[in-house]
């Protein structure tokens, strides 16, 4: 009889499961642990946005944006990073809102690399970015760093 993981893709079934899962499994368990993982606030969003997000929901803002997000939010993310950064972008055409980072990395991956290039990543690194780059049917090549280098990486190693 098949199991679910039989109907994956085979580029799917070779992905290891991530440490990190285990690690939150294991916190959800247990009252005497306080998890100090990635990407989870430890506190609520503050009220005035708690409060747009209320306002949006009993007016009835409940549609789909653009594709490329709400084109308000661009605009202000544009003004942000030119004040912040001095880079200027185009609202319309050059920012995209994601839902967080995984969305964004694997976005932009599956947009720039063809089947079977070789993308370096350095380690120790972000969960998702060897996963990634495989669902978007590259090759992840693991670049490692250490702490007496800053996390620096090495050019011997690359090439």
């Amino acid at each position: 009889m098949k199991t679910p993981a039989d109907f994956l893709a085979e580029h799917v079934r070779e992905i290891p499961r991530s440490g990190i899962r285990d690690f939150f499994e294991l916190v959800q368990k247990r009252g005497d642990v306080i998890s100090l993982g990635i990407g989870e606030p430890d506190s609520s969003a503050p009220w005035a946005v708690r409060e747009a997000a209320i306002y949006s929901l009993e007016h009835g803002r409940t549609g789909y944006t653009s594709n490329l997000g709400s084109l308000k939010l661009r605009q202000e993310i544009a003004k942000y990073v030119e004040k912040t950064f001095g880079e200027k972008y185009q609202p319309e055409n050059e920012i995209l809102v994601s839902v967080g980072v995984s969305e964004a990395i694997d976005l932009a991956l599956r947009a720039v690399l063809n089947p079977g290039e070789t993308v370096l990543y350095h380690e120790p690194c972000y969960v998702s970015y060897a996963p990634s780059i495989t669902l978007a049917y590259g090759k992840a090549r693991a670049i490692q760093t250490r702490p007496e280098d800053g996390f620096r990486l090495d050019p011997a190693a690359v090439a």
